[in-house]
């Protein structure tokens, strides 16, 4: 099955994210979906509580990127979050949103700090949070920011034609273009929890437990 529908409690993780989304106001979502993306449809359908849910179809596999890119077909606004689906990261979306809006960023990055990045790799910023570099993963490990899997990008941004139909979010944006654009990192202490490994979603069973309705 796709991660986001893997059962937490005997709930798809996707329903803690959803319950989250709704907690912040959002009023739309757009789900990019490929792999066995029947089971996410079937269970979801057209709304979730009081938001309306579309769906961007990969009949081939886009990267995370043209997935994105893709779903932003769709975006009615400037800009929109986008959200990984198979992690958690409590942050304030407003406040992201006023962060990015105030800082005429093209991508915000939400950034979580951890005593150990080998896992994830890293985010360097500056003083006023501007995007400076990346560490790959198993670089460099010890203390440091990592990407959060929440970023707030501009539509007109990610519609640039130097973007092909299939690339990396990461490898083909963020870490190519981060030296000529305005990528911001914003920095939160939210609670953060990725299931890609067996060893966190182990975790998710019990620390989820705050977060049933």
């Amino acid at each position: 099955m796709p991660k986001s529908m893997a059962l937490v409690n005997d709930k798809p993780f996707i329903e803690f994210l959803l319950n989250f989304l709704s907690g912040q106001g959002i009023n739309k979502i757009i789900f990019s979906v490929g792999y066995k993306k029947e089971s996410i449809q079937s269970h979801l359908g057209t709304q979730y509580k009081h938001i309306p849910i579309e769906y961007v179809m990969e009949d081939e596999p886009l990267g995370t990127g043209g997935g994105i890119k893709k779903a932003f077909g769709k975006v009615d606004g400037k800009s929109a979050f986008v959200l990984n689906g198979d992690s958690m990261f409590r942050i304030d979306l407003n406040s992201l949103r006023q962060f990015h809006e105030a800082s005429s960023a093209d991508i915000t990055i939400a950034l979580r700090y951890l005593e150990e990045t080998e896992r994830f790799g890293s985010v360097r910023i500056d003083n006023e949070k501007k995007i400076i570099g990346f560490l790959e993963k198993g670089s460099d490990a010890g203390p440091g920011y990592i990407n959060g899997g929440i970023y707030m990008i501009n539509k007109n941004y990610i519609h640039n034609p130097s973007f092909p139909e299939k690339f990396s979010i990461e490898k083909d944006c963020f870490e190519k273009f981060y030296r000529h654009s305005r990528f911001f990192g914003y920095p939160s202490k939210g609670y953060f929890l990725d299931i890609g490994i067996p060893e966190d979603f182990y975790r998710a069973q019990n620390e989820f437990r705050q977060f049933e309705d």
